[in-house]
């Protein structure tokens, strides 16, 4: 018999560019407002510096869930760095319907670093979105 949705506990990657959301992030924690424990926060320092492939990888290898979160668009510390990053996760989610992944499971918004409480509604948001879509175990097409 299956898990409870409710009793599944998801494994989240949330990829946060080092300047806004990652100091987002931050501000969430020292308010100490309430989230989800299911993610784990890797810093990279633009959010068009993540790869594609490490979203598929990560899919691939376990994890349920992952955000790509990074500057306001127009607020790119490195210029247009989230403009790329929007282009290419906008095809990436739909590559991933092809690969047999749901779409759901990526997860890409923009969080400035005074943000600490948008930051809480992403996660919590997709946190629960995970839970819905129940454990991942490679294809779901």
């Amino acid at each position: 018999m299956g898990k409870k949705t409710g009793d599944f506990k998801p494994n989240i990657l949330a990829f946060c560019c080092n300047w806004c959301s990652y100091a987002g992030a931050d501000l969430a924690g020292v308010s100490r407002l309430q989230m989800p424990s299911d993610f784990q926060v890797i810093r990279v320092m633009c959010s068009a510096r993540v790869s594609p492939e490490w979203i598929i990888k990560a899919l691939a290898n376990g994890v349920d869930g992952v955000m790509v979160l990074g500057c306001h668009i127009g607020d790119c510390h490195y210029i247009s760095g989230n403009h790329r990053a929007k282009k290419r996760f906008a095809l990436l989610k739909e590559m991933l319907g092809y690969l047999g992944i749901n779409p759901g499971r990526l997860c890409v918004d923009w969080v400035s670093a005074s943000e600490g409480a948008r930051f809480q509604q992403i996660v919590t948001e997709f946190v629960e979105t995970v839970r819905e879509l129940g454990p991942h175990h490679g294809s779901e097409g």
